[in-house]
C-alpha cells in the first residue's frame, strides 16, 4: 500500500483487482473509494497499519446483497478467467464453487452440461452479468473460448488447462484463450483435469481444430529427449537394454517419451557417436576407439 495526498474517484471494476484509496476507519472495517462509489474491506482482511490516504490492491466482487465488497484473499480466477475448482453444493437453480473466497462461486444450472455433482472438479470460466454486476462461472468451455486462430501457429510455445479428458486424449485450454488436443499417444506421464503444463502448437487443421503437443516439435524436441536418453543412460550405469525394437510400454516406462521420438533421439546420439547400438541395446560412448558405420541402424518409423 501507498500513501497519496489528494483523494481520488476511481470506478470500481468488479471480478478483478482493484488499486482503492482508503477513505475511512469503522469499527468493522474500512471504506475504500469516495462515498459515490465507495466498497468496504472487512477489518479481517487488512493489513496491519491500514489507515485513510493509503491505497491497497483489492480483489472486488458482490456479496449477498449484490454490494460490492473488497478482500484481501485471492480467489483461483478473476472475471475473464479459466480455473478449474471444486463443486461444494449443488441446489435446483445451480452449483456452488470452492473459488478461494469467504462466497462461493455459482455456476446457473442452464450454464452447465451435464449437471455439476458435489465433490467433483471442474474447469469453469469466471464471468460478469453486466445487468446484475454478479459474478458468476460457467461450465460450457468450448462456447466461450476464440474460434479466431490470429496471432498462434505452429511451433509456437503455449500455456495450457486441462479441461477434459477423452479416449482419444487430453483437451486443452490455449493461453486462456483456444481449444486443442494432446493425445494420449504423445503424452507422458498421464494428465488430470484441472493440470496447467507448457506445450507447443503441432497443427492447425483446415477445420480449425489444434492439435499440441507437450515437447516442442523438430530438432528441438529431439535435441532434448536426447538428453533425456544419456541422462538416464548415465545413471544406469552406461547400458541400458532398449532399442528400436523393444517394446513401446518400455520405452513409456523407461524414458517418459513415445518409441517414435525415442527412435528419433537415440538415432541422434549414434550420429554424433555419443552412443552404440546392438541387438542387446543401447550403450554409451566414450571414447572413438570402435569404429562405426556411417549409417544409423535404427530402422525406418
Amino acid at each position: 500500500m501507498r500513501r497519496i495526498k489528494e483523494n481520488i474517484f476511481i470506478m470500481l471494476i468488479i471480478g478483478s483487482y482493484n488499486d482503492l484509496v482508503v477513505e475511512r476507519e469503522v469499527s468493522f472495517g474500512f471504506y475504500l473509494n469516495p462515498k459515490e462509489d465507495e466498497v468496504l474491506l472487512p477489518g479481517k482482511y487488512a493489513p496491519s497499519g491500514l489507515k485513510p490516504g493509503d491505497t491497497i490492491t483489492v480483489f472486488v466482487y458482490t456479496d449477498s446483497e449484490d454490494r460490492p465488497i473488497a478482500t484481501t484473499l485471492t480467489p483461483r480466477a478473476v472475471v475473464g478467467e479459466f480455473a478449474c475448482m471444486t463443486v461444494v453444493d449443488t441446489t435446483s437453480f445451480g452449483a456452488f464453487l470452492d473459488w478461494g473466497l469467504e462466497k462461493h462461486l455459482l455456476v446457473p444450472a442452464d450454464e452447465m452440461s451435464p449437471r455439476l455433482r458435489k465433490g467433483e472438479r471442474h474447469v469453469v470460466k469466471v464471468c460478469l452479468d453486466p445487468e446484475t454486476q454478479r459474478v458468476y462461472a460457467t461450465a460450457r468451455i468450448e462456447q466461450n473460448l476464440s474460434k479466431y486462430k490470429a496471432g498462434i501457429s505452429r511451433g509456437d510455445g503455449v500455456d495450457l488447462l486441462i479441461y477434459r479428458i477423452t479416449d482419444m486424449g487430453y483437451q486443452a485450454i490455449i493461453n486462456n484463450s483456444h481449444s486443442g488436443m494432446l493425445y494420449k499417444a504423445d503424452t507422458i506421464p498421464p494428465l488430470t483435469v484441472g493440470d496447467k503444463t507448457k506445450g507447443f502448437i503441432h497443427k492447425i487443421r483446415e477445420d480449425g481444430k489444434i492439435d499440441l503437443v507437450l515437447k516442442q516439435p523438430g530438432y528441438a524436441s529431439v535435441s532434448g529427449s536426447s538428453d533425456i536418453v544419456l541422462d538416464i543412460l548415465e545413471k544406469a550405469g552406461g547400458f541400458l537394454p532398449c532399442h528400436d525394437k523393444t517394446n513401446p510400454e518400455i520405452i513409456r516406462k523407461t524414458f517418459a517419451m513415445s518409441k517414435k521420438e525415442f527412435k528419433r533421439s537415440i538415432s541422434r546420439l549414434y550420429r554424433e557417436r555419443e552412443i552404440t547400438i546392438s541387438s542387446t541395446g543401447i550403450t554409451r560412448k566414450y571414447s572413438d576407439a570402435q569404429d562405426e558405420a556411417d549409417h544409423s541402424p535404427i530402422s525406418p518409423d
